[in-house]
């Protein structure tokens, strides 16, 4: 049997993921059954990681619990997406997002099966760069969450073209300012109105022709989303 599966990479690549894929409570054996049919050789690697990662996260329920929740259709129908989108994975961090995703709507009693697989499709939507843009508007302070902002400081450096800038930095602004719209289309970013601090009203400005706005803020469903694959900003002092 060993020397079949040296000789034959794809088969034990496989066995390899399989493997890994057990260290998983109870739901190993569907997981296992799931990388049979659906891993190409080369993304075996992202699997087993995966799988690790969800085995971190189903720790803390207890083993009768999980098996309710294998019995569910809605439970196995997000698990099964979510290995899927594991595959497609090439960071580690985007799996370990997914895995306390499907660990988490296991937990959250405020988050249906349906409601996770919504946010799991949102996720997918989403480059590794715009849910670390999506975290550093979760932080409103200026002043603080300072090893975040230092581990992305090459990121999260604001982008200024000028009339004198070079085709490299106008790109670059260009794709920066295209995360952070792309965020704020899909709801997890928005835009909060400039309010007259006098008339408590909206300010427009015509020469813009829009209302005035101050900076952007993560909406609700941001903050769902970051809190359900782990990626929220720390709490502000009061």
């Amino acid at each position: 049997m060993s020397d079949k599966l040296a000789s034959n990479p794809t088969d034990h690549a496989v066995a390899l993921a399989k493997a890994a894929l057990g260290m998983v409570p109870i739901a190993g054996p569907f997981l296992a059954e799931l990388a049979g049919t659906v891993i190409p050789r080369q993304r075996a690697d992202r699997l087993a990681d995966f799988a690790r990662a969800l085995a971190d996260d189903m720790q803390k329920l207890r083993a009768e619990v999980l098996q309710s929740k294998l019995e569910d259709e809605h439970f196995t129908d997000l698990l099964e997406e979510g290995t899927r989108e594991a595959l497609s994975a090439v960071s580690p961090e985007r799996r370990h997002y997914i895995a306390s995703l499907i660990s988490n709507g296991l937990t959250e009693d405020r988050v249906t099966y349906v409601e996770s697989k919504h946010l799991l499709r949102l996720l997918s939507q989403l480059n590794d760069i715009e849910i670390i843009w999506l975290r550093f508007y979760d932080y409103p302070m200026l002043a603080g969450d300072e090893e975040f902002r230092e581990r992305h400081a090459a990121i999260l450096r604001p982008v200024q073209a000028t009339l004198a800038s070079g085709p490299d930095e106008i790109d670059k602004q260009a794709l920066q300012q295209n995360y952070v719209e792309h965020l704020v289309s899909l709801g997890l970013l928005a835009r909060p109105l400039f309010v007259d601090p006098k008339t408590r009203q909206p300010i427009y400005d015509p020469m813009a022709r829009s209302w005035k706005t101050e900076g952007r803020r993560t909406t609700p469903l941001g903050k769902l989303l970051l809190r359900q694959i782990g990626h929220s900003a720390p709490e502000t002092a009061a």
